[in-house]
């Protein structure tokens, strides 16, 4: 046991903007047999190695790609305990530039080339912002500064989509220190969302937004949120439950021609409404998929991105967010045949691309921590759920082929906050 390796288990014993491809100076190593892209290939054939700022649901999609997984985070992610993970490098967030030296370090010491993956808003925003450092020792796929900082900005996105003629719904950007004559304005009920995905609204709400019916409410809102940002915005309701969002996932290459594709539905979510995603399934939604072209060329996107789109009532599709970063839906994904992760490592590494399939509708993803939480808000009985979460495709945090990461994460999530402060990684589905 080593501090950056934890753990060693024995794997086969158990069941018009422009991408920046970035390539490190890491000498390429001829490619080998690389088998098939989605299923747990258990076997040691990397051909580099994938740094993973994020979770286990990039790490198995990665590994079966031939990947050497390094997860880069802080000692509380459970992660890195995974049976997929090669091993880990501790994560010093709050100093950016000790972050991207630890990366570079790690990356020179390696006889490999490495190539970077970011799960989260912060991530992304890391690797676009230090791009030209981290390019120095590792590979990647990042839209260009302007797009990214257009689209993780609420604000910036309302402008860039009201440019381009994109269908979001109405909203409208709230100063909270000096809101009366806005709210007033507002015509009710709308969602109320952060700007961008910080601590500060975790620490509010226990969803992604808050759903306001009246005036009355919005400036009681107002007044607890105060001192915690200066500005949130309210978008227009769309009605329907959770199940009504639906997505479009992508890897566009650097040539400008649409890798790998696929659609997909949330089944799930906690809480209930406005929550986290805990059970998600692919889908063949050919409406979804034109429109999430349409907009990909329209933005210009070159990488990766998933599009968030709510059904309304009459059929209509509704574009919510678009997020130019990987993702949890990676996992299920390559599951069903649409291997973005694999897609993208072939491309930063010039190896043969996973050959191209349509992806099967009807594969599952489940967080079962959560989602049997959520299936009980839902009204699904135990025993069904039960039934459904021993059947699901592909997990999260909890998958008995994997245990460690959920036994050694619930057991030191306790010390970790109270003896280091750490807080653990959370997916945003």
């Amino acid at each position: 046991m080593t501090r950056d390796n934890p753990v060693r288990l024995p794997c086969n014993k158990w069941l018009g903007r422009d991408v920046d491809v970035v390539a490190g100076t890491a000498e390429d190593q001829g490619p080998e047999d690389r088998g098939a892209t989605t299923g747990y290939d258990m076997t040691d054939r990397s051909t580099g190695y994938a740094f993973v700022i994020g979770d286990r649901n990039l790490a198995v999609p990665l590994h079966a790609a031939g990947a050497s997984v390094v997860i880069v985070g802080p000692r509380s992610n459970p992660a890195r305990f995974s049976r997929f993970v090669h091993s880990f490098v501790e994560d010093p967030r709050s100093d950016e530039d000790a972050r991207v030296a630890a990366l570079l370090a790690r990356a020179a010491e390696l006889k490999g080339p490495a190539a970077l993956f970011y799960q989260f808003d912060g991530g992304l925003l890391f690797v676009s912002r230090r791009r030209d450092e981290l390019a120095k020792g590792l590979r990647f796929v990042v839209p260009s500064a302007e797009l990214v900082e257009s689209l993780v900005d609420k604000a910036a996105f309302q402008q860039l989509a009201s440019n381009l003629d994109l269908p979001v719904p109405p909203s409208t950007i709230i100063d909270v220190s000096d809101a009366h004559g806005v709210i007033e304005r507002l015509s009710y009920p709308v969602l109320v969302k952060p700007l961008r995905r910080e601590a500060s609204w975790r620490t509010f709400s226990k969803g992604k937004a808050e759903l306001v019916d009246r005036q009355e409410d919005m400036a009681t809102l107002l007044q607890a949120f105060g001192g915690r940002n200066d500005r949130l915005i309210a978008q227009t309701l769309i009605p329907g439950p959770e199940t009504r969002i639906e997505s479009y996932h992508v890897h566009v290459a650097s040539s400008g021609e649409i890798a790998v594709e696929f659609t997909g539905r949330k089944l799930r979510t906690h809480p209930a409404s406005m929550g986290h995603s805990t059970a998600l399934v692919t889908t063949d939604a050919a409406d979804v998929a034109d429109l999430g072209r349409s907009i990909i060329h329209k933005l210009g996107l070159r990488g990766v991105a998933k599009l968030d789109f709510k059904r309304d009532l009459d059929g209509r599709l509704w574009l919510l967010e678009v997020n130019p970063r990987f993702n949890l839906w990676h996992h299920v994904g390559a599951a069903a045949g649409a291997d973005i992760l694999g897609s993208v490592w072939a491309e930063l590494l010039g190896l043969p691309r996973p050959p191209v399939t349509r992806a099967r509708p009807g594969v599952t993803w489940c967080r079962l921590e959560h989602d049997i939480v959520a299936a009980h808000q839902h009204g699904m009985k135990l025993a069904r759920w039960s039934r459904w979460a021993v059947s699901s495709d592909t997990k999260s945090t909890v998958d008995f082929a994997d245990p460690l990461p959920w036994l050694m994460g619930s057991a030191l999530k306790p010390l970790y906050r109270r003896r280091l402060g750490a807080t653990t990684t959370t997916a945003a589905g």
